[in-house]
């Protein structure tokens, strides 16, 4: 009777602490994929064996489009699009949400400088960043993924700050690793 109170009592707090979220660590290597996106409303192909032949790639996932959080994301990572351009660095946005829904994002929240792309329940399961109480949506978590296909970095947290100045921070560091593959600025 003690224990199933205390388990009681305990469950409100239980309840109020975020779920744990995984991702795929440091080090890793990354799963490939090919899947429909858009860039400023236009749809194409991405193909992420074909971005890091160009450099690394900022692989971003997040929730849905047009929330909150999400949209606050997309307006950062357009706004240092150019910044991540100049180290060489391509950036993506993930969502489950329909090619519909990601061509209008590309247009209004990524203000037409970045593509999003769909994230299958395959690749979010590869990816390891599932949402606990939607599995076919995606937890907000963020990759770069080096040119040889392994994952440089991994900021893996539901609030948005961060995700930029992190990524960026770890492309700079690459970069300043691999001067002769240096972008031209």
């Amino acid at each position: 009777m003690l224990l199933r109170r205390l388990v009681i009592a305990a469950l409100p707090f239980a309840l109020a602490m975020p779920a744990a979220q995984a991702a795929l660590p440091q080090g890793a290597k990354a799963p490939p994929f090919s899947t429909p996106a858009a860039q400023a409303g236009k749809p194409f192909a991405f193909s992420l064996a074909k971005s890091l032949a160009k450099g690394p790639v900022v692989l971003y996932f997040f929730p849905k489009t047009f929330t909150q959080g999400c949209t606050i994301e997309a307006h950062e990572f357009a706004e240092k699009t150019p910044e991540f351009e100049t180290f060489g660095a391509t950036v993506i946005g993930m969502s489950a949400d329909s090619i519909a829904e990601l061509q209008r994002f590309s247009r209004e929240a990524c203000r037409d400088k970045f593509a999003v792309g769909i994230a299958s329940r395959a690749m979010i399961k590869a990816y390891d960043v599932a949402m606990a109480v939607e599995p076919g949506r995606s937890e907000r978590v963020s990759y770069v993924i080096a040119p040889d296909g392994r994952i440089l970095y991994v900021h893996n947290d539901r609030d948005p700050r961060g995700h930029i100045t992190g990524t960026l921070a770890a492309v700079k560091a690459w970069r300043a690793q691999h001067p002769a593959k240096r972008a031209k600025r």
